[in-house]
């Protein structure tokens, strides 16, 4: 990953599953929602799963988002 200041450059994985977060480690938001969606996204892909700090942000733009994201992982 490469932070810009306008953005940031990800570089995929080539298909293989993301690794996740480390036991006990956690995403930091910053109470930002776009965050927590993004990193919730890419816990379904992972294979550890990720762990993300404060989901609460989700609702200000998007409130419905939590319960369509747990009918995915069913």
């Amino acid at each position: 990953m490469a932070e810009h200041e306008d953005g940031l450059t990800i570089d995929g994985t080539g298909g293989d599953p993301l690794p996740g977060t480390a036991p006990g480690a956690t995403i930091a938001t910053h109470l930002d929602h776009r965050i927590a969606m993004s990193m919730a996204v890419a816990g379904l892909a992972s294979m550890a799963g990720v762990e993300v700090d404060d989901t609460r942000p989700i609702a200000t733009s998007f409130p419905a988002f939590e319960s369509l994201l747990d009918g995915l992982a069913a």
